[in-house]
């Protein structure tokens, strides 16, 4: 069975997480192991982990701001959305990024976004793609949106 925490530093799978991100197959796990050493995150931002059997093997964030450049006004941001190779193909990523929407529904948010270079993923889950956008990395990358709250 898989289990789903929102986290702050101190929370008990926040060191796996940290250590899973650190050693991870992805470019940006080493990106989110920084913020996660230094803390970086509001009061209200999670680190989401899914956890079977007591080892973390996915996980996501939810925060005000991802990789772009100030000027845009999008908030929140599902982010470093990955799941261990090992456990792909059991729709880990999609209870992450749901339990990450309803945190930000609890917020009071009303759309959520996701910053992605894949295609035909995040569709799968009702986001909409918004068009190209220049990051703060000089890359482009898509925008991605979902209603979560009906207007």
């Amino acid at each position: 069975m898989t289990e789903i925490y929102a986290m702050y530093q101190g929370h008990k799978f926040w060191e796996k997480t940290l250590q899973m991100a650190a050693k991870c197959s992805w470019r940006a796990g080493p990106v989110l192991t920084q913020k996660m050493v230094q803390n970086d995150f509001k009061e209200w931002e999670r680190v989401f982990c899914a956890v079977e059997g007591g080892e973390v093997v996915g996980f996501c964030t939810l925060t005000e701001k991802d990789e772009l450049p100030e000027e845009y006004g999008f908030a929140p941001f599902i982010g470093f959305v990955f799941v261990d190779e090992k456990f792909r193909g059991k729709r880990l990523s999609q209870l992450l990024i749901n339990n990450a929407i309803s945190y930000a529904r609890e917020l009071g948010y009303r759309k959520i976004y996701i910053m992605s270079g894949e295609k035909g993923l995040y569709e799968k889950y009702g986001f909409v793609k918004l068009g190209d956008y220049r990051t703060v990395y000089d890359a482009t990358e898509q925008l991605f949106v979902k209603l979560i709250i009906d207007l």
